[in-house]
């Protein structure tokens, strides 16, 4: 008897992935879909997913300073998330991906499906990149550095 209730247990995962910003919202949502089936297809419980938009990345992915992030959250076993992995790393539309483990030991009967999001995104290409609008990025400023200051340069 403990041993059944032990298999039903399962891991709760999330996995950001990366997609190219040129794919239209048809084709990032047969993406998702593919996603969706090799959860269920490996015996998982997708829980939402979420189509965060497309958003201006930090560095350069793939020779693109931008792309649609998509989030999945889901249940299921290692092998789930090895099989998920596999597959976004086949394809050639996904550029980078990332999963983690939120908790071990989760009754899926606890946890209900949601509604899948899909996000605007960001609407502002010229919003400076990382943290470029924090004030010691900014030009012409002194925030105290070790740089000599003009006054105990004439002193010497």
């Amino acid at each position: 008897m403990a041993e059944a209730t032990a298999a039903k247990q399962l891991r709760e995962y999330e996995t950001v992935f990366l997609v190219k910003p040129e794919l239209t919202d048809d084709n990032v949502d047969k993406l998702k879909e593919r996603v969706r089936g090799i959860i269920n297809r490996e015996g998982g419980k997708a829980l939402k997913f979420t189509i965060w938009g497309k958003k201006r990345t930090t560095y350069p992915v793939a020779k693109q300073p931008r792309a649609i992030y998509v989030h999945a959250h889901y249940l299921g076993g290692s092998p789930l998330v090895a099989e998920v992995e596999r597959n976004l790393r086949n394809l050639d539309e996904v550029t980078r991906f990332l999963s983690i483990k939120l908790a071990e030991d989760v009754d899926p009967e606890t946890r209900p499906v949601e509604q899948d999001v899909k996000l605007a995104g960001d609407v502002d290409d010229n919003r400076p990149l990382g943290g470029a609008e924090r004030p010691e990025f900014r030009g012409g400023e002194d925030m105290g550095g070790d740089a000599p200051d003009e006054e105990a340069a004439e002193e010497v």
